[in-house]
């Protein structure tokens, strides 16, 4: 592609790279210039333009960002996404519905190392999507880019390099432990924003004495597809009240602790094949915290391994809450 300015008489059939404004109209940028454009560009004084002129092996930038976002999805329904159409160079891609999103950051990261004026850019791996959400944009810079670099990018990108996980989880439960007085509904509302987020169903209100007993007979007797603890003392040790009642339900405890500051008293395991997470207390925020990241993966049916867990630390340094009893500075 050839990129500068050419007299009036070589522009017809060139890329106008900057709009220009005219007495009746405004031609804008991306324009390919036609003859009586370029009648209108002499009769407003002007003698040349800057253009882009495209080569034989270059693909106009619509197209190319076309094919590189089917490249990056080649089944979009059943990756649960969509692709947008193709103009000034991008095409931008929408979650169909709620979830979590993978990304490929390999995939993404090589076709990004083809050429600098091929690019992708994403959400963040695993974040929370709602329907609608852009999950991703593909840009063209230029007006064109080199066939070669393109199919480059397409094969970099070949096998699918985004997906959005849905909800299977339909139903929770929520179980609430006191310590000699009723909690009150904070926690519970902040817990059902999370789960409305993705269409799950919070049963009735349980709430039992702060003690293993009492806890493991509630987790025995839960329905829901995933179930969820929220103590009235904080669970500190792997042998607290709650781990011990999940376990003596009949549960198993995967992990506890995270390195993601507020949420680091986070348990999960599992009763059965279902997901069963001990909250940490700043799960009574509404504010994003660590449990989060894992109540997300588990609504949308993905397993979470504990070398996972290990690995949210980078980034896991989130804004406290105004309502934390223990700022981190005083």
């Amino acid at each position: 592609m050839k990129f500068g300015s050419v007299a009036l008489a070589e522009a017809e059939g060139a890329v106008l790279a900057h709009s220009v404004a005219l007495a009746d109209a405004k031609l804008k940028k991306g324009h390919v210039l036609t003859g009586a454009d370029l009648a209108k560009l002499r009769e407003a004084g002007l003698v040349e333009v800057v253009v882009a002129r495209l080569g034989a092996g270059d693909v106009p930038e619509d197209r190319a960002a076309q094919r590189l976002a089917e490249a990056l999805l080649p089944d979009p329904a059943g990756a649960q996404l969509r692709i947008g159409p193709a103009t000034t160079g991008r095409v931008n891609l929408h979650a169909l519905g709620p979830g979590v999103l993978e990304v490929d950051a390999a995939r993404i990261n090589a076709v990004n190392a083809v050429h600098p004026m091929i690019t992708v850019a994403t959400l963040r791996p695993w974040q929370r999507c709602a329907p609608r959400a852009m999950v991703a944009t593909v840009k063209i810079i230029s007006y064109a880019v080199p066939e070669a670099a393109l199919e480059a990018a397409c094969a970099a990108a070949r096998g699918g390099a985004l997906r959005l996980h849905v909800p299977v989880a339909k139903t929770a439960t929520l179980i609430e432990t006191d310590v000699g007085s009723d909690p009150g509904d904070k926690g519970r509302r902040a817990t059902r924003a999370r789960l409305d987020r993705f269409g799950t169903a919070l049963g009735p209100r349980v709430l039992v004495p702060h003690r293993t007993e009492a806890l493991a007979e509630a987790i025995r007797a839960a329905p829901g597809d995933i179930l969820l603890i929220l103590t009235g003392s904080a669970t500190s040790d792997l042998h607290d009240v709650a781990p011990e009642a999940l376990r003596a339900a009949g549960g198993e405890v995967s992990h506890f602790g995270m390195p993601v500051d507020p949420g680091n008293l986070l348990f999960y395991g599992y009763l059965g094949a279902r997901p069963v997470i001990g909250l940490p207390g700043c799960a009574r925020s509404p504010a994003i915290n660590g449990a989060d990241w894992v109540l997300e993966r588990l609504i949308c049916g993905l397993e979470v391994a504990p070398a996972e867990i290990a690995a949210m630390g980078v980034g896991g340094l989130l804004k406290e809450p105004p309502s934390r009893p223990r700022p981190r500075e005083a």
